[in-house]
């Protein structure tokens, strides 16, 4: 394959998705790489779901879980799914070339460097310093320069805290297994259980909602996980259709990576060509 017409985005969770919504119904070719257990909360907008049930359709639009082996094939054709594979690397850079790099694991720390240069690489909130380690970085936290494209510098620090009100978002009481005890989408009472963290035949961890709501995620059954790590999240809006829509953050920032691409006439040549 010698066009570098596909944007690899890096991470599938729900920022990603919604980045990768953005490009593909822009026309844009789109590969996305992933871990071999993801971890994504916010699962049924998650395209990287397809790594555990081989598809996955958010919006209309299906990711398809791919061998690398197979990248060649696929991009030889226009297709209307975007092919997902497990690659945390990003190896496939030293066998085929990309336009665009879009690192939307969201690491929070400085990124390694990729295996190769690469016309643009964009990276997702704090962590990247555009000019470094990125051409671009995009801002991801709520604020006035949510989706802001910045081609020096870094975005806002990381606040250590989730937006909105703290408690919505639910943790890993201890190292262990997750047991879930309700499904995405369902409501949920205060004090409720919803999960529990453990290991077979020893002590186990309840997780109880800390308010009433709609459980916009979860995390997979059976992933193990440590103690603070992010597990679960609950939408006091009571909206179940919100638990099948990319978020308007997502959606923001996606529209920044389609801006921060469509930006250099070189680029926007290689995409389309």
């Amino acid at each position: 394959m010698s066009k570098n017409n596909f944007v690899l985005i890096r991470g599938g969770g729900d920022l990603a998705t919604g980045v990768a919504l953005r490009l593909h119904r822009a026309g844009i070719k789109v590969v996305i790489s992933e871990l071999a257990q993801p971890l994504a909360v916010r699962r049924t907008v998650s395209f990287s779901e397809a790594v555990y049930e081989g598809h996955h359709t958010v919006e209309g639009v299906t990711a398809r879980l791919i061998e690398a082996q197979q990248f060649p094939a696929c991009a030889k054709r226009d297709a209307d799914e975007i092919p997902i594979l497990v690659d945390p690397n990003a190896d496939i850079l030293l066998s085929h070339p990309f336009s665009v790099v879009v690192d939307a694991r969201l690491i929070k720390q400085p990124p390694a460097p990729l295996p190769v240069d690469v016309p643009l690489h964009i990276g997702l909130g704090p962590g990247f310093n555009a000019g470094s380690d990125c051409h671009a970085v995009i801002e991801t936290r709520r604020s006035h320069t949510l989706g802001r494209v910045y081609w020096t510098g870094a975005t806002q620090p990381d606040s250590g805290e989730p937006e909105g009100d703290p408690r919505r978002v639910l943790r890993a009481p201890s190292d262990g297994v997750v047991i879930g005890h309700k499904k995405i989408s369902e409501h949920i009472e205060a004090g409720e259980e919803i999960a529990i963290i453990g290991e077979p035949n020893s002590d186990q961890h309840s997780v109880v909602s800390p308010f009433s709501g709609i459980l916009r995620g979860l995390i997979r059954d059976g992933l193990r996980v440590t103690k603070g790590m992010k597990i679960g999240d609950i939408d006091t809006r009571d909206d179940v259709g919100a638990c099948y829509l990319v978020s308007d953050k997502a959606l923001a920032i996606g529209g920044a990576v389609l801006e921060a691409s469509m930006s250099k006439a070189e680029i926007r040549k290689q995409l389309f060509s």
